[in-house]
This record gives structure tokens, C-alpha cells and sequence, in this order.
């Protein structure tokens, strides 16, 4: 929850102070979580004047996982490999607008992290002013030589040593984990800078909120179908039924649920049989969060999701992920299910 203080700490002055507190680091991931924020207020300032800099609407072309492209995507794109390209904290870099890695040019010097981002998840809210986003991770270097390389992007959730997002709603937020809690900093406009407002974000262990796109759900898994009537179904034990909502963004529907607690899911379909998310680049980095936040991330079959290993840049798993007896919850009526859907075929 907000803070109400007469403090006002930045979160360069947040990072520097969280620095300290690991004797040996060598301030390389400081600056990278700096130059973060500074992409942050560089998309929010383009976001928040985007119906008058004409750059509104589509390109024509779609994305590596073949979604159309927005302009504000686009820019936000170019804007994240703008400041990240030359710092020399980087060795490649990883985007979900980009079929293959992202190079750092041979003129500039290599680091040892690496980069993977979604530079605007849920761009085809731009047009209508809803909430957008930005996610990022960040991950060390696993390989030899200087230059980066897919084996080094293609690593699980549990190997991330940062993971954030920025939400640009009706103010821009950014929330981040280093692995020591969650914390966020809301930009204050008038000063340009980010200002810590969450700190040590804990989700509630239960929420009243369930999060899907109900538009898919003829073809979803049976077990799936049953669990969101069950939401909806009056029991006051089991605190139901439970309240629906859902923007079409997942940094939108994620913060949401994260503070006040709550479940997001996108199961797989006929369809997608993996759903519509990637793992590296939204996935992954807001399971990382969830779990330092005391919430679950999960693929409702069974697995952890920091714990997938990629095998492809573009890899899409299914989510179920929010505040922890939530997500237990739902686990054990999917099983349940599909037990009994198993035991009549």
C-alpha cells in the first residue's frame, strides 16, 4: 500500500541505498535498474502526449509473435535499445517486437546482463487511453566471450537477478525485484522523478478478484470452463462469488491484483494450446514478483513457472498467477476435474 510520509526518497537514492547492503557489487546492476527508469520516463512522457505526436494507430506490420504492431510500440521499442545499446552493462538484449536477439553494436563495449523486455504490453489499449505497460528482466551473462547470445537469454525465471514493470495509467508507476522484496516509485511529474510510494509490496494471501479474457473460454479445457462458473457461483465459505475484471492489459491486471490481491489467469485454448503470453518477456519477469511478494505463478498443469527453462525466444505458456490461497485454490479444483473428466472417458 502507499506510504504516507513526510520522506521523500528517489529511487536512485532507493537502489543506491539497497546497494549497500551487498558488500562486493560492483554497482553495474544500479545503473542498469537507473537507465530503466530513465526509459520509463521517456515512454510515459511520448505515452502521455501520444494523440498529439501522431502516433496513435498501427504500421501495418506485425511482431515476431504475430501481433500487429502500434506505433507507440514501435517507439517504445527503439527508446529501450536507444539508452541501453552503448552503456556497456549490456551483452544482448531481447525484445518481444524482435524475432531474434538484439545485438549490442560492435563500436559500443559489452556487459554481463542481459536484457529481455515487452517495451508495451497491452498496446491495443493506446488508442482507447486505458492502461499500458512495460516489463523487463534482467539476467547475468551464462556464456563465454563478450557478445551475448540466445543461450544466454534462454534461461529460467528462477536465474532473473531483476524484474520489473512499468504501468502508465492515470499516474506511471515502476515496480521491481532484485530477489529482496517488491517495492514501487511513482513518477512525479513536476519534479522528473520516480519517488518510492509501495515500499515492501506484500499481495493479500486471498483476494475477491478474478481476472481472465472470458471471450475465449468456448475453447478452453472443460476444467477451466467449470472453475470460472464455480467464481461466479454464491458461497459465502468460499468467499464467493467472486468479482470480475479485466482491462486487456497484463501490467494493468496484474498491479491491480497485486495490491489488493486477487488470481489472473490465461489458460491455453484449441486454439493456442499454450495461450497468449510469452515467457520471457511478461511471464517470467511478473512471476518473479508475485513470488517475492508473497503471491504464486503457476501453468495450471503442474508446474512452476520460474522454473520452465525456455526452449525459443517466443515460447507462450499458460498463467495462473495472483495472491497464494487463490492460486492453491484453483490448482485443486483444475485437478479435481479432471480427475473426473478423466475417469468418464
Amino acid at each position: 500500500m502507499p506510504v504516507h510520509s513526510s520522506r521523500l526518497v528517489t529511487i536512485e537514492r532507493f537502489i543506491l541505498d539497497e546497494e549497500k547492503t551487498h558488500p562486493g557489487a560492483s554497482g553495474e546492476l544500479t545503473n542498469l535498474l537507473y537507465d530503466v527508469a530513465l526509459v520509463a520516463k521517456i515512454i510515459a512522457r511520448e505515452v502521455n502526449r501520444a494523440g498529439l505526436a501522431d502516433i496513435l494507430g498501427e504500421t501495418g506490420d506485425v511482431n515476431a509473435t504475430g501481433d500487429d504492431v502500434k506505433l507507440l510500440d514501435e517507439y517504445a521499442d527503439k527508446a529501450v535499445f536507444r539508452v541501453m545499446d552503448h552503456t556497456g552493462r549490456l551483452c544482448v538484449m531481447g525484445s518481444e517486437e524482435h524475432e531474434g536477439i538484439i545485438k549490442i553494436p560492435e563500436r559500443f563495449p559489452k556487459g554481463k546482463y542481459v536484457l529481455l523486455f515487452d517495451p508495451l504490453d497491452g498496446s491495443s489499449n493506446i488508442d482507447s487511453n486505458a492502461s499500458i505497460g512495460t516489463i523487463f528482466s534482467i539476467h547475468r551473462k551464462v556464456t563465454y566471450g563478450s557478445d551475448g547470445t540466445v543461450e544466454d537469454c534462454l534461461q529460467p525465471g528462477s536465474r532473473q537477478v531483476a524484474a520489473g514493470y512499468v504501468l502508465y495509467g492515470p499516474s506511471t508507476i515502476l515496480v521491481y525485484t532484485t530477489g529482496h522484496g517488491v517495492h514501487g516509485f511513482t513518477l512525479d511529474p513536476s519534479l522528473g522523478e520516480f519517488l518510492l510510494s509501495h515500499p515492501n509490496i506484500k499481495t493479500p494471501d486471498e483476494g475477491k478478484i478474478y481476472s481472465c479474457n472470458e471471450q475465449n473460454r468456448a475453447d478452453w479445457e472443460p476444467a477451466w470452463r467449470e472453475y470460472t462458473d464455480w467464481l461466479k457461483e454464491k458461497d459465502a465459505a468460499t468467499r464467493r462469488p467472486r468479482s470480475t475484471r479485466y482491462i486487456g492489459s497484463l501490467v494493468g491486471d496484474f498491479h491491480r491484483n497485486l495490491l489488493y490481491g486477487g488470481v489472473f489467469f490465461y489458460p491455453g485454448s484449441v486454439k493456442r494450446p499454450q495461450g497468449k503470453l510469452r515467457l520471457l518477456y511478461e511471464v517470467s519477469p511478473l512471476s518473479m514478483i508475485c513470488e517475492q511478494a508473497g503471491g504464486r505463478s503457476v501453468d495450471g498443469l503442474g508446474h512452476r513457472i520460474l522454473d520452465i527453462t525456455p526452449s525459443e525466444l517466443h515460447q507462450r505458456v499458460p498463467l495462473l498467477i495472483g495472491s497464494k490461497k487463490d492460486v492453491d485454490e484453483a490448482e485443486a479444483f483444475l485437478a479435481a476435474r479432471r480427475a473426473v473428466h478423466a475417469g468418464k472417458s
